[in-house]
């Protein structure tokens, strides 16, 4: 690859999370689940989960490329090989975290 490849890799636009909608979703998920959002334990859950979710997803929709190199090797054969790139991304099935190591080669 000798220079910047003209495709871009891009998630589909969408709006910024809203901490109150999702305050509001938390506090009826946790009614859904037969328990008192208003108890002492609960009482600020609702805003807790709208603040880690601001945070977990605020660069789900990040230009990717702006992250990417691209290595020249110029008078080379040899592969190269990027190891141990850490990741954390979230289940879009059931809104869980999970992370794990890759190797780009």
């Amino acid at each position: 690859m000798a220079g910047k490849s003209s495709r871009r890799i891009r998630r589909p636009t969408a709006a910024a999370p809203d901490p109150v909608r999702i305050e509001r979703a938390v506090r009826a998920l946790l009614q859904a689940l037969g328990e008192d959002p208003g108890r002492e334990g609960l009482r600020d859950t609702p805003c807790r989960v709208a603040r880690m979710y601001q945070e977990i997803f605020s660069g789900a929709n990040a230009d990717a490329a702006e992250s990417l190199k691209v290595y020249t090797a110029k008078n080379e054969d040899e592969l190269i090989l990027v190891r141990d790139i850490d990741f954390y991304s979230m289940c879009e099935h059931h809104l869980l975290p999970f992370f794990g190591r890759v190797h780009i080669a």
